[in-house]
């Protein structure tokens, strides 16, 4: 159930990056509320995973998913440029996460 509630989390953490862009600085009401509920939702998902995962673990694929999705999705939604250095910072980003998974032994 932690993966499930961290793979919510994740998703929750990409929908208050891009309704945050979308409210165009809390003056678009929806995209603000849209916000609002992405940052209560990640926290508590991200909070209900770290009670059997890690936090040295939840933390970074929370944030390196999040991270990874809003450049895809600031790709696709907001025609944000995708540069050949984007591209490998994601993959430096995706290492990184895979690394620290490996190497706490789990």
């Amino acid at each position: 159930m932690a993966w499930l509630y961290l793979a919510l989390a994740a998703a929750f953490e990409i929908l208050f990056a891009l309704s945050m862009k979308a409210s165009k600085g809390f003056t678009v009401l929806w995209p603000t509320v849209t916000t609002v509920i992405g940052v209560i939702a990640g926290i508590t998902f991200l909070t209900l995973s770290t009670k059997s995962l890690p936090v040295s673990i939840a933390y970074p694929i929370w944030v390196g998913v999040g991270a990874m999705g809003t450049v895809a999705f600031g790709y696709w939604l907001f025609g944000e440029p995708l540069t050949p250095l984007k591209l490998a910072s994601i993959a430096l980003i995706a290492l990184g996460v895979a690394g620290l998974k490996v190497g706490s032994g789990g």
